[in-house]
């Protein structure tokens, strides 16, 4: 997956989907500088992969210790908290992106 990651990237196809966490760990390996790369936004993404990492264990050790509602309680909660900011931060005309007078 991640050679066909790397492809898919270097050809700058539009509109083709793949793995969110594949491709971010493609993102690290294909522009960093071992390869000839900037090695830009690479703690962006290793905070990001991290994060999902982490979700992702936690998520399983509600799962495998806990009745499966905790965990889709959560997700429903998280999907509400991004939602709203989502509508918040996507205003036409947002107070925190207007200039001081």
């Amino acid at each position: 997956m991640g050679a066909q990651n790397a492809t898919a990237r270097r050809l700058a196809v539009p509109d083709l989907t793949t793995t969110v966490l594949t491709l971010t760990i493609t993102g690290i390996a294909a522009d960093s500088a071992l390869v000839g790369g900037t090695g830009a936004k690479a703690g962006r993404r290793l905070v990001s992969v991290t994060a999902m990492l982490m979700v992702a264990l936690v998520g399983a050790l509600f799962v495998v210790h806990a009745q499966i509602v905790y965990p889709l309680m959560i997700a429903l909660a998280t999907m509400a908290i991004i939602a709203v900011t989502t509508q918040v931060l996507t205003r036409p005309d947002p107070d925190w992106a207007r200039t001081r007078s």
